[in-house]
């Protein structure tokens, strides 16, 4: 990432304070850190929240030290909080997005508001979990929040989040749960809370919880879910709100939904990263990020009229086609602006099916059948990619055994494609539960394909994702599925491929029973939101190059091993394996003296012609230590799709040196409720 220019000389000088306790009502104190202007005091500054469970003194420090003193040289106070049980700040943290941690922002915000330092206004900014809290704090509507800015985020914690997709269980309720209980139980530094780390410590193992299995407990799409889910009631959010995100992230979708709903200020911005920042990002290109929520805060918390307020509300990357990898460093393509959205700029191109076709002329009364093997879907990567190693899908061709497939002639002229696609699908099932998966991807004249969309819809939540209605077998019934947005452009001579297939794995776990669909081709067809030139892109302003403070000294131990990513097939039991594995090695972080180390692995096992025999199992490894203090956890969560239940089994170790301190195994089952 040469293309980085660190910034060292700013505007305001800038002070760190390193540790505050923040009240909170019931008399529980967070931790913040905090950075601002030496002047701040004499005049006073607007503060920017990112409000997290993810440790602030070592878990996102190296990206807080690239991003807050930023915002404090350039005239605020940037604040990084640790949420309740979690890093630094006492309590317990018994789930995610519950009512208790925005309750507990809510009097962040009102704290903030009333430092000496602080001007009374103030703003939030996150990723993925803060981008969440973000929206969802202001859907509170506390009164010194001006502004949100929320990056790969969503608007729906059921439909468009890491636990169902379409309905269907993901695998990432496995990998993610076990991530997320593994932050959960780690310790409080001494340095900061002192003698009281272990009983901090030991209060978070026994009353923190393992969080998965409360979506397992909720497979609908409850009031567990409505909850934080803004989409319930866009108009509760007053508050300009920033909505950014990537191709290769998992949430681009929101974006468009928020765009079309909320009723005030808002505005979007679609590169073509993954789930990070957009100047630290892969793939590029990366843009000046930090300069771009400069220019939002200073609109919205200071009200220096940047010109952001009159730019079109939609700002995406439309990529050019370029071979699939795993892995990419950047993206050609160009940016391309919408004033609206929904905008008449788009257009829908309707692909008929036929046996082996897409054609906009083509009428066909074939119908065709499916059942493809459990294992379906290996080459689709992981679902929410990180980009910066190789996570991204790869060539789709691989996968054209497992599906019934439908292509274009190649095309006659080039075409952009921008938001949604839609598969409208005439279809019957011969089993009650049933998954359909649909994959649109782009052929080059090789033969490869590299895939622009996907869908997955449990044909169970067909109608609802609360009021499920299983399969009539041989019932025919027409399926509408929005599947994931892109930003492509198509070039003359290339195809565009559809894949219809029964499993997607290892992005959602089969469904119990091996399902054969019967598609019939009669009024199915492929809709592509294809997108017509307009003026607005040959005026739009280019982004300023990255920018960030200076990076964290770090000090490497012991190196680590490189991202795992791979399939192996047993041909003796026919068991095909998916293993993800990350090693950070040992790293001593010098400004606090505290030696860090953490590796995972997820391994996801299926025979292709048992669905039952699905399982999966993730790990989690993490130490801390300083001088005498020297402290661990290793666990592990099996997930088994058993016929009629989901097993769940669990295993955790904490010790304090070679001391134990607790071990603890749990098994629960819980029944499968049509997915």
């Amino acid at each position: 990432m040469d293309d980085i220019r660190v910034v060292t000389d700013f505007p305001r000088k800038v002070r760190e304070i390193e540790n505050v306790w923040i009240p909170m009502p019931d008399g529980v104190k967070l931790a913040a850190r905090i950075w601002l202007p030496q002047d701040a005091g004499q005049n006073p500054v607007p503060a920017i929240l990112e409000y997290l469970p993810y440790r602030k003194r070592d878990g996102t420090v190296w990206r807080d030290a690239l991003h807050h003193p930023y915002f404090a040289g350039y005239g605020y106070a940037g604040v990084r909080v640790d949420m309740r049980g979690s890093g630094d700040s006492e309590g317990v943290c018994r789930g995610e997005y519950l009512k208790q941690e925005q309750d507990d922002c809510l009097a962040v915000i009102e704290w903030l508001a009333q430092q000496s330092w602080c001007s009374g206004s103030v703003g939030m900014i996150g990723i993925s979990w803060g981008g969440f809290n973000g929206l969802q704090v202001a859907a509170r509507r506390p009164p010194a929040l001006k502004a949100v800015i929320s990056l790969c985020s969503t608007d729906d914690r059921y439909a468009d989040e890491c636990h169902y997709f379409g309905g269907a269980l993901m695998c990432e309720n496995l990998m993610w749960g076990t991530a997320a209980w593994a932050i959960a139980m780690t310790p409080p530094d001494p340095a900061l809370v002192g003698d009281r780390w272990r009983e901090m410590w030991e209060e978070r193992l026994n009353g923190n919880g393992i969080w998965l299995h409360d979506w397992f407990e909720h497979q609908r799409r409850d009031d567990f879910y409505k909850h934080g889910s803004i989409c319930e009631d866009y108009s509760d959010i007053e508050v300009p709100v920033y909505a950014v995100g990537g191709w290769a992230d998992a949430y681009p979708n929101a974006i468009f939904r928020m765009l079309e709903n909320l009723p005030g200020v808002r505005k979007g911005l679609i590169g073509p990263w993954a789930h990070k920042y957009p100047n630290i990002a892969m793939p590029g290109p990366r843009i000046g990020f930090l300069q771009e929520c400069l220019r939002w805060w200073d609109q919205y918390l200071k009200g220096v009229d940047t010109g952001i307020a009159n730019e079109p509300m939609l700002r995406a990357w439309v990529q050019d086609p370029l071979p699939p990898a795993a892995i990419y460093d950047e993206r050609p393509g160009r940016w391309v602006a919408e004033s609206s959205w929904p905008t008449q700029g788009i257009g829908e191109r309707r692909l008929a099916l036929s046996p082996g076709r897409l054609a906009e002329e083509d009428r066909s009364d074939a119908v065709l059948m499916i059942c493809s093997p459990s294992t379906a879907g290996l080459s689709s990567g992981v679902w929410c990619g990180y980009g910066v190693v190789p996570d991204q899908p790869i060539d789709q061709r691989t996968e054209a055994g497992n599906a019934l497939v439908f292509e274009t002639d190649p095309l006659g002229e080039a075409v952009d494609l921008l938001g949604l696609p839609e598969f409208e699908v005439n279809l019957s099932s011969d089993k009650p539960v049933s998954i359909l998966s649909a994959t649109l991807s782009l052929v080059f004249e090789n033969g490869a394909a590299a895939r622009i969309s996907y869908g997955i819809l449990n044909l169970s939540h067909r109608h609802d994702d609360l009021g499920l209605e299983p399969m009539t077998p041989g019932k025919v019934e027409a399926i509408r599925m929005k599947m994931k947005s892109c930003g492509q452009r198509v070039e003359k001579g290339q195809r565009i491929r559809l894949a219809i297939a029964t499993s997607h794995w290892p992005i959602v776990f089969p469904s119990p029973e091996r399902a054969t669909l019967s598609i019939h081709c009669t009024g199915s067809r492929m809709i592509l939101p294809v997108r017509k030139a307009n003026a607005l892109e040959a005026e739009l302003t280019p982004f300023s190059g990255p920018e960030t403070a200076e990076p964290m000294a770090l000090e490497v131990i012991k190196p680590g091993q490189p991202f795992c990513r791979e399939v192996t097939t047993n041909q003796a039991t026919g068991e095909t394996t998916f293993r993800l594995g990350s090693d950070a090695g040992t790293v001593l972080h010098p400004h606090t003296g505290m030696i860090v180390s953490a590796k995972h692995t997820d391994t996801l096992i299926m025979h292709p012609d048992d669905p039952n025999s699905a399982r999966g199992t993730s790990t989690w490894e993490k130490s801390f230590k300083r001088g005498e203090w020297n402290v661990s956890i290793a666990l592990s969560t099996t997930v088994r799709a058993l016929r009629d239940v989901w097993r769940i089994e669990t295993h955790i170790v904490a010790k304090e040196g070679d001391k134990l301190l607790l071990e603890r195994e749990d098994v629960k089952e819980f029944a499968r409720d049509l997915n």
